[in-house]
């Protein structure tokens, strides 16, 4: 199937293309809404390839003199198929007098989406028509389609959108699934945090129970030589390998750095075995530091009722108290635990590692924009996450807004664009050619099965490394020829291609 997306064929798909042009390729949406909007024809070598970056930075000249308002309305949907979960002809009007800047700043004034406001009026209506009901994990994706295919705030709810797929939870987990409204709650927090600070972001991460039950950390204990216990390494070693740092040692750009023409890892196992011992002594919000708490979240027979999503406390007896080592830094160690001041140390040191302005920034321009940004592009981000301007380093705010006026955003680029993963295509086609739910639930549902549905289904990743790789190439692909990435066609086979058609 790789044949029906080959680069050649881009420049006759709709480049997001103004509603009545939507209207007109409706018999085709099979196949356009596969490919997100680039512009120019894909380079044919790894040589055209390599030469685009220098065309990147040219283009960063022409910037500085383009105007804040699209010189077309096709030239708008390109702009909103980043920044939301799909361009319509309201979003394309209202981009059209305010110009990019000022659009960017209304978003960022709209107040946040809450789904688990939704799940919990969805949740007391279910169950005041059957005691015996309740509400599920239907209900957090009705909120989600909901706000994709409606929600005025759509640059917040496609940044969280991409940030769920950084740092990734999954319903296939049972300790996950089982908990639909703190589910609703995972993706408020991640919304609240689309603009935040990446620290906090970081922070709030780690001590969500989500997370923790998914990677394994709450609960998780000190040490015990005596029964030969160690700390759970899972979540210390994710946190570098995903969430922050990355696997190697990475140049401002993005490039790996070499060291005698080979590349240099960030992490070892020691700093994983370092790092598990500060994640030990937390465990669900309690009205006790008792073990009942610890393991049960409960204390004389009463729990928090949002303990599943209430950031987790610390318990200083299931905290060790050795000293911790990781990435050049020591904990020394502690007379009395104080795990809170173990896990500061531990998050400011992984936030201001030199790795995570290129690796998060890599990352969210391929969510929002293309799959192949050139090196210019990441480094002129990875600046911004480093100094926003003000001093200030993560600011997502900052990011966002870098990343969406890059001139590699904004202007025809021969490695622009990428492949719409399932979801985008769908919320893509729901909001080009309005629709409306009878119900007013928008009642999508599960759509794991990639024969009758999407393959996709928001938080149900087949693993923490998300729904695919970043750096995933399709074999035999042209793609795959001119030396380039496409991370959403791991997703695409022969019967993921039917099944959509037929959906």
């Amino acid at each position: 199937m790789a044949t029906a997306f080959k680069p050649a064929q881009k420049p006759s798909l709709p480049h997001c293309a103004p509603q009545a042009r939507w209207r007109l390729l409706a018999s085709g949406l099979a196949a356009s809404l596969l490919v997100a909007c680039g512009g120019g024809t894909q380079t044919s070598s790894t040589a055209g390839a390599a030469a685009a970056d220098g065309r990147a930075r040219a283009l960063a000249t022409r910037a500085g003199s383009a105007t804040d308002i699209p010189a077309s309305r096709s030239e708008a949907a390109r702009f909103l198929t980043h920044a939301t979960f799909g361009p319509n002809t309201a979003d394309i009007d209202s981009l059209m007098v305010l110009g990019y800047g000022a659009w960017i700043d209304r978003q960022f004034t709209l107040p946040a989406t809450s789904h688990r406001s939704y799940w919990e009026a969805r949740d007391a209506t279910i169950r005041a028509a059957d005691p015996n009901s309740s509400g599920g994990q239907d209900q957090v994706w009705e909120s989600f389609w909901k706000q994709a295919a409606t929600g005025e705030d759509q640059l917040r709810l496609r940044v969280a959108y991409a940030l769920s797929q950084v740092f990734v939870i999954s319903a296939l987990d049972g300790n996950v699934g089982n908990q639909p409204r703190a589910m609703a709650a995972w993706l408020d927090m991640l919304g609240a945090q689309a603009f935040g600070s990446y620290r906090t972001t970081l922070e709030n991460v780690a001590l969500h129970p989500l997370m923790g039950f998914y990677l394994s950390h709450i609960r998780n204990q000190k040490a015990d030589t005596a029964t030969g216990r160690i700390p759970d390494q899972n979540f210390a070693r994710e946190s570098m390998q995903l969430f922050s740092v990355g696997v190697l040692k990475l140049n401002p750009d993005g490039t790996p750095q070499l060291v005698d023409g080979a590349v240099v890892e960030t992490y070892g196992p020691a700093d994983v075995a370092g790092l598990s011992h500060v994640f030990t002594g937390f465990s669900f919000a309690c009205s006790a530091q008792n073990s009942s708490c610890f393991f049960n979240g409960i204390t004389g027979g009463v729990g928090d009722p949002d303990r599943y999503f209430k950031p987790m406390m610390a318990y200083p007896a299931f905290h060790s108290t050795q000293a911790k080592s990781f990435l050049g830094v020591t904990i020394p160690a502690q007379t009395t635990a104080d795990p809170a001041a173990s896990l500061r140390v531990a998050l400011d040191t992984l936030a201001a590692h030199p790795n995570v302005g290129p690796f998060l920034g890599q990352q969210l321009i391929q969510r929002l924009v293309t799959s192949n940004p050139s090196t210019a592009y990441v480094r002129d981000v990875a600046a911004v996450f480093d100094n926003n301007g003000a001093g200030v380093r993560g600011d997502l705010k900052a990011v966002v807004r870098a990343i969406l006026l890059h001139p590699e955003a904004r202007f025809s680029f021969n490695r622009a664009g990428k492949v719409r993963e399932p979801v985008l295509r769908l919320s893509a086609f729901l909001r080009a050619l309005p629709h409306a739910s009878d119900t007013g639930f928008w009642r999508v549902g599960n759509t794991d099965n990639a024969a009758t549905s999407l393959g996709q289904t928001p938080l149900r990743a087949p693993s923490v490394f998300n729904f695919y790789r970043p750096g995933y190439v399709a074999p035999g692909s042209v793609t795959s020829a001119a030396g380039l990435v496409a991370p959403e066609m791991q997703l695409l086979n022969e019967t993921s291609v039917s099944g959509w058609v037929n959906y």
